[in-house]
């Protein structure tokens, strides 16, 4: 009884080993069933020497090394099956996964086609893409995330309440955006067209992560997947000027003229679709190119670091303050953003295991040095709001400016103690992921409320 018993404890521990292996996309079926026969046979061999089944198991995996160095060498091995991976086909064999990346590729062309479809109903009433105004520097997300939400949720099989609470948001949205009764050139109109994108983005994450709502991995996956969205996304656009400028050139040469085409259909229905496909690409290819802003975090952290303590040392060697208006406040804000983004690129890559190292102390001096220079312009920019007064944008300002900063904040301060080595890595992780209703709960704030405070001016 007790021989069974540890049998189907060992069985447990090889299923749950094998279905860890087959998340990666690196891994087909074949090569996760010869991955398991070797694993098999070291662990025959040292219960033959005498080591218990548990110990055994866990000996043979250590011997076969980290996953990902196993998924680096299939990679090199197989380089041609990585490539064939970044097209839409399954690797032959594993037919399971070739019809769910089908799946997925056609409920992806439905979501974009209908994100084309919606920014060309407007026209309908009257609104023309290439009209002046600022009807769709308030819609444009409308127009394309909604989709983006559906295809995620739909991957993560979503129940129907899942749907009616994204669609809701949605709805809040566009009613901020077409309901408010804002002038042109009120201030809450730039301050409605800057938030709502960033309020709405984190109701995609809320489809994101319907499969596990409480969970902090999970929203570190979502941290991971934005990233690495705007690096497509970046992509793509870069891309589509190349076939903007060659549809001039060649169409030119016979002298036709595409621009109604290009600037009426093909830019706006390629902007919001766009916005799908990254998803999708993101979705689909895990594994094989997740690391893109990861990378790009060990390239910048240090050139931001050395650009943050230069702007430091030459403050204190001037004796000069920081000169505050409107526009500087919302530089500095975007100072910490990124600053935010490098430090959650970096802890999304990291091996929560690893000790700490000369990167981690780096990434302190960069959070320590944008908190330092942060103090000083809210400082300079407090008594200007006293003797100035409030507006819009500078409270909304100021707001994010105080939200990153708690953030960035505490983060320093856990930093250091993993630094000195008195504290976890997983304590920075949590805290990172447990803000991310902080940060939706004051963008929605901003344009729900500050509008109608300010009398919509």
């Amino acid at each position: 009884m007790t021989i069974t018993n540890g049998e189907d404890e060992l069985q447990d521990q090889f299923n749950q080993w094998r279905a860890y292996v087959r998340r990666r996309p690196e891994l087909v079926a074949s090569d996760a069933e010869e991955l398991e026969d070797h694993l098999r046979g070291s662990v025959d061999e040292l219960v033959a020497l005498g080591l218990n089944a548990d110990e055994a198991f866990l000996i043979a995996v250590k011997r076969m090394g980290g996953l990902d160095d196993l998924s680096r060498e299939f990679a090199r091995e197989h380089s041609e099956r990585l490539w064939k991976q970044l097209m839409l086909t399954g690797e032959p064999g594993d037919e399971a996964k070739t019809s769910r990346s089908r799946r997925d590729l056609v409920a992806m062309l439905v979501c974009a086609a209908g994100a084309a479809i919606s920014i060309k109903v407007p026209e309908l009433f009257g609104k023309r893409y290439d009209d002046s105004g600022m009807f769709y520097a308030l819609n444009m997300t409308l127009f394309a995330l909604p989709w983006l939400a559906g295809f995620l949720a739909w991957r993560r099989q979503a129940g129907p309440r899942w749907y009616g609470v994204l669609a809701a948001l949605f709805v809040v949205g566009a009613v901020v955006a077409n309901a408010y009764p804002m002038s042109e050139d009120s201030k809450s109109v730039g301050v409605v067209a800057t938030h709502l994108p960033l309020a709405l983005w984190l109701v995609v994450g809320l489809a994101y992560v319907s499969d596990d709502l409480r969970s902090s991995r999970r929203r570190m996956d979502f941290i991971r997947f934005s990233g690495e969205w705007f690096v497509y996304l970046v992509l793509i656009g870069l891309g589509g000027s190349v076939l903007i400028a060659f549809l001039y050139g060649i169409f030119n040469a016979i002298d036709v003229y595409p621009d109604e085409f290009i600037w009426n259909w093909l830019t706006p229905c390629g902007l919001v679709a766009s916005m799908v496909v990254g998803g999708w690409l993101v979705e689909a290819k895990q594994g094989v190119i997740e690391n893109i802003a990861p990378v790009l975090t060990r390239l910048f952290t240090p050139l931001f670091t050395l650009a943050l303590l230069a702007f430091l040392v030459t403050i204190g060697w001037n004796g000069s303050g920081i000169e505050v208006n409107r526009q500087t406040l919302v530089l500095f804000d975007m100072l910490l953003v990124v600053v935010l983004g490098l430090m959650l690129y970096s802890l999304s890559a990291r091996d929560p295991q690893a000790p700490r190292g000369p990167f981690d102390v780096l990434q302190l001096a960069l959070v320590v040095s944008a908190l330092v220079i942060d103090a000083l312009v809210l400082y300079t920019m407090t008594g200007r709001i006293a003797e100035y007064g409030t507006t819009p944008n500078n409270v909304a300002a100021l707001g994010e400016n105080i939200v990153l900063l708690a953030n960035l904040t505490w983060s320093a301060w856990l930093l250091l103690l993993f630094v000195r080595r008195r504290g976890g890595f997983a304590a920075i992780e949590r805290w990172q992921t447990a803000y991310l209703p902080v940060y939706a709960a004051w963008l929605w704030a901003v344009v729900l409320i500050l509008p109608p405070v300010f009398g919509y001016r």
